[in-house]
């Protein structure tokens, strides 16, 4: 399989974060909708996922720069000793100290994503928005200064309603107000996206293809009302080397994990209550059954070097609904290999 970045642009705020697993779940109804886009079709890459995935998505991270290219994932999931010198003083200073590096949850990788925790450069969200805004026009700068942005992803709370039209009012149980959290990134921001493709099924071009009709109608919820909209700009394939003394991958998407596979693993749990989309969204039961995945950012131990003859590691999750049996989860991950010291 070969590896590609997409950078892609947002044009508006999003419903749902932009996770592999859903990406995936997108592309498939792209699919769906055009059988062009994979060879086969889409019935036939999916009787086969759990054995052989056609692609494999990554979540999507920030990407600064133009010609020095850098690349800003999240903090390892693993302990914080493990990353940052310990004070033998446990003073008042040592606490502070802690209290600061928990904050620095993001990781900044050069263009060859090359990790190496010795000399890893992190980041807190304030210092996110300075490597970005450094990187913007000056008129963008000033606009963004006198709103007062202070971090790179916003979190905005949108008020919605719903009218009876029996009484022209909103009211009790169905009829009450609510509010959802919609995600919004810094004006001109640039996001990445990894993908694995086995060009024997399908390639960049196809790919690119259904994520630029996906970015068009919109991704995830109140796509409907224009959320979730993006364009994709350049794509470039990159070799991504495994390092003599690596001993461990760093995960770019939620994964399930094989089992016996890992004597170790450092992650954040997730828990993905999934949906059926599109046409399917009204079905008698358009609720998955829920998926317990380590969020990307975890570190994975193998047993034996052999997980680094393939480029992603877990595995496809299926018999999640029973509106639509042949429905597969995205349960593998792409990762990055890293030499592992503790």
């Amino acid at each position: 399989m070969k590896f590609y970045e997409i950078t892609i642009c947002p044009l508006s705020g999003f419903g749902t974060t932009l996770k592999g697993d859903t990406l995936f779940g997108h592309f498939c109804w792209q699919v769906a909708y055009d059988p062009s886009l994979v060879d086969g079709g889409l019935e036939h890459v999916l009787s086969v996922y759990d054995e052989r995935p056609f692609a494999v998505f990554s979540s999507v991270f920030p990407k600064l720069g133009k010609e020095n290219v850098h690349y800003i994932l999240k903090r390892p999931d693993i302990p914080l000793s493990w990353l940052f010198p310990s004070d033998k003083n446990r003073g008042e200073e040592h606490y502070k100290k802690m209290k600061e590096n928990k904050m620095q949850k993001w990781m900044l990788l050069g263009e060859n994503l090359e990790i190496d925790l010795a000399d890893a450069c992190f980041l807190n969200d304030e210092k996110l928005l300075n490597e970005v805004t450094a990187t913007t026009t000056k008129k963008t700068r000033k606009i963004m200064e006198i709103a007062e942005y202070e971090s790179f992803i916003s979190h905005f709370s949108q008020p919605h309603n719903t009218i009876n039209r029996l009484t022209q009012t909103t009211g009790d149980d169905n009829f009450a107000p609510y509010v959802k959290e919609n995600i919004y990134y810094y004006p001109g921001a640039k996001l990445v996206l990894f993908v694995l493709i086995d060009e024997n099924i399908t390639d960049i071009d196809q790919i690119r293809k259904g994520l630029e009709n996906i970015g068009r109608f919109g991704f995830g919820r109140d796509a409907s009302i224009g959320l979730g909209r993006f364009e994709l700009c350049e794509s470039n394939e990159i070799n991504v080397a495994v390092p003599k003394d690596a001993n461990a991958c760093y995960l770019l998407a939620p994964c399930v994990p094989e089992k016996n596979r890992f004597k170790k693993t450092y992650f954040t749990p997730f828990i993905r209550f999934g949906k059926h989309g599109d046409r399917l969204a009204n079905a008698g039961n358009p609720f998955k059954n829920p998926v317990v995945m380590a969020d990307e950012g975890a570190v994975f131990i193998p047993n034996d070097k052999g997980v680094f003859d393939k480029p992603y590691i877990g595995r496809a999750v299926t018999g999640v609904s029973k509106a639509e049996p042949s429905s597969v989860v995205q349960g593998y991950a792409p990762y990055l290999p890293l030499k592992l010291e503790h």
